[in-house]
């Protein structure tokens, strides 16, 4: 009995001491000052993942291999492919995007270009050196007018004598590009020239008037005007635009005198050409100096 009683105190001995080195913790019982290691902490998955779902809401949702976009959470739209325009084709014979073809390709039938529109042919192709030796033509002293306030010009039969010399009668034409706008004592409207089927150039041109009776003369010396504001681009007289040729011309070609008005009796000085007589309403002023100078 003894023995056995002394076998039992061991083994109870025995596994207090056990329990004394290793106590077994409980992380429910676990104070708020003893620190925990990192291995033993609760992770809150279930929450923290609920959280972010909840506070960063997802553009797109998959379910069973499936994608579903969500369209509030993407504010700005990728633009259609079908909705980006149309690259403008380099310079290679083919016409504007916004000009019509000559011809209709599925009818094939000659299709009417509407020239108060189109710029059919615009800098498809350039002319050749024959047409530009002639476009490009120095300019002939004796064809040079001078305006009484010093402005020379081209008269506006010989811009039409050039194209009719470079690309023969008929081979070019001047199309309104809109109405004939009629102010307070002035006309304007806009011209295309149109030389062999093809947009060359536009201008807009202007005269004035002084009676309702002169409108129509008026509205003729409008597209001379255009006309020759056209011609610019095909290079006929560009030496009209040159300050150098111009102080060089009416050095050599010009003079300034003075004059009085028939009618008011008032004097000033004018510009005329050195082989040019003064005319109606000027007269030469007695004593009146000259001099050839700008």
């Amino acid at each position: 009995m003894a023995s056995r009683a002394t076998t039992c105190l061991r083994i109870a001995s025995r596994q207090f001491g056990l329990a004394a080195k290793a106590p077994a913790r409980s992380l429910g019982t676990v104070s708020q000052g003893e620190a925990v290691p990192f291995h033993h902490r609760i992770q809150p998955t279930t929450m923290t993942t609920t959280t972010t779902t909840r506070s960063t809401p997802s553009a797109s949702s998959t379910t069973n291999g499936s994608t579903s976009t969500n369209s509030a959470a993407s504010p700005t739209a990728t633009p259609s492919p079908t909705a980006a325009r149309n690259p403008v084709p380099a310079v290679s014979g083919v016409p504007l995007p916004d000009a019509p073809a000559a011809t209709d390709p599925n009818s094939g039938s000659d299709k009417p270009i509407d020239w108060s529109s189109s710029y059919h042919g615009l800098g498809t192709s350039t002319f050749g050196p024959e047409v530009a030796t002639v476009l490009q033509a120095p300019l002939d002293a004796d064809d040079i007018e001078v305006k009484p306030d010093g402005i020379i010009y081209l008269p506006e039969i010989k811009y039409r004598r050039v194209l009719n010399n470079a690309f023969g009668p008929g081979g070019w034409g001047l199309a309104p590009r809109g109405d004939l706008v009629v102010q307070d004592r002035l006309v304007s409207r806009d011209y295309a020239l149109i030389v062999h089927g093809r947009f060359v150039g536009q201008a807009r041109g202007e005269q004035q008037y002084f009676n309702e009776d002169g409108i129509s003369t008026a509205a003729e010396g409008c597209k001379s005007n255009a006309l020759m504001r056209c011609c610019k681009d095909l290079g006929i007289a560009s030496e009209l635009w040159d300050p150098r040729f111009i102080r060089k011309f009416m050095r050599s070609h010009a003079q300034q005198v003075w004059v009085e008005h028939v009618v008011n009796k008032k004097k000033k000085q004018i510009w005329l050409r050195k082989d040019d007589e003064v005319r109606y309403p000027f007269k030469k002023s007695a004593g009146s100096s000259m001099s050839s100078s700008i």
